[in-house]
């Protein structure tokens, strides 16, 4: 059911690895050339590892509803998977909207980074 395409334009590149400074438990916001005064995540310090890829992962909101989607997230706090924003469904958003969790983990095969919504910052572990 899930289509892997390349990383759509709004979706981005994968921040660089270069970071101005790491939080206590190794993430940090990813330098962002449209913020000069650098970036900073208030939640990056309750980060741990992420999970590694689940190939048989499912976005079971767009599964519910007969949609494909294009990447999917994990949710830090609490593990719900969602689909990203480039995604028919953007279910991993509506769960940081219902819920209030500020931080996903991509669980792309091919992607290495964290998204706060709070900070609108990506992270990447330093």
């Amino acid at each position: 059911m899930s289509k892997m395409h390349e990383t759509p334009p709004d979706e981005g590149e994968a921040p660089a690895e270069d970071t101005p400074e790491a939080s206590t438990s190794g993430w940090s916001a990813a330098p962002d050339g449209g913020r000069p005064q650098g970036s900073v995540c208030t939640h990056a310090s309750t980060l741990t590892r992420p999970p590694s890829t689940v190939p048989s992962a499912v976005c079971p909101a767009c599964v519910a509803l007969g949609h494909d989607w294009v990447r999917l997230r994990r949710c830090v706090a609490c593990g719900a998977v969602g689909c990203c924003d480039s995604s028919r469904g953007r279910h991993a958003h509506a769960h940081y909207e219902a819920t209030g969790h500020p931080v996903v983990f991509s669980l792309a095969h091919d992607e290495s980074w964290a998204w706060c919504y709070v900070d609108e910052v990506f992270l990447i572990e330093a």
